[in-house]
């Protein structure tokens, strides 16, 4: 993806971080000669010194035939975005967008039946986390645990990664407060995020 250096991000912990907590992607690959495209769950994940993304489709789906054929594979993960208005500048200048995005690149392998298991075990509990009354993969009868049969498990091994952060880092300090300002006043919740994201990380101190 494209990114002015200005708007790059380099902090390791700080995109891990992110994909940790925006973990709902898009897998995208090749299959049968044409694009295709899954929103899914993909968990960061480190073992033997190396990071991956864990994740699992449908075998409804056909882009898991796509893995053998072709390995390689982008992940998408997008953050809190917000349009910026150029009428909250001191100057004239064009509307912008706000956001955060990272890009994944990496090899994707299918993986055996007790590894999926364990994957969907750690994806769940880590979203029934704060539930009143928590699934548990473990407790699930074995009826209802036939459906992980057509499920396809996989893992990305991490090749190389892509992040970047826009939050009006090219603004002077009057300009950058006023938009902090403004996006807070939307009350939407991506303006509202966005606000706090630059909040989180001033670029004037």
């Amino acid at each position: 993806m494209y990114i002015p250096d200005i708007y790059k991000n380099h902090n390791q912990a700080e995109i891990e971080g992110f994909l940790k907590n925006n973990s709902f992607g898009i897998l995208v690959n090749q299959t049968n000669g044409r694009l295709w495209a899954t929103h899914i769950p993909l968990e960061l994940e480190h073992k033997n010194g190396k990071a991956f993304l864990c994740g699992h489709i449908s075998k409804e789906n056909p882009q898991w035939e796509g893995f053998t054929d072709n390995n390689q594979v982008l992940a998408v993960f997008s953050g809190p975005h917000a349009y910026i208005s150029s009428s909250w500048y001191d100057h004239e200048n064009v509307p912008t967008w706000n956001y955060i995005a990272v890009h994944v690149y990496g090899k994707v392998k299918i993986v055996d039946e007790k590894t999926t298991i364990a994957m969907l075990k750690q994806l769940v509990d880590k979203y029934e986390s704060n539930s009143e009354n928590p699934v548990r993969i473990e407790n699930l009868s074995k009826k209802t645990m036939l459906q992980a049969r057509g499920i396809v498990g996989f893992e990305i091994e991490i090749e190389s990664i892509e992040a970047t952060r826009k939050m009006s880092q090219n603004r002077n300090e009057k300009n950058y407060n006023t938009i902090i300002e403004k996006l807070s006043e939307t009350k939407t919740d991506n303006g509202v995020a966005v606000a706090e994201e630059m909040r989180r990380c001033p670029i004037h101190k």
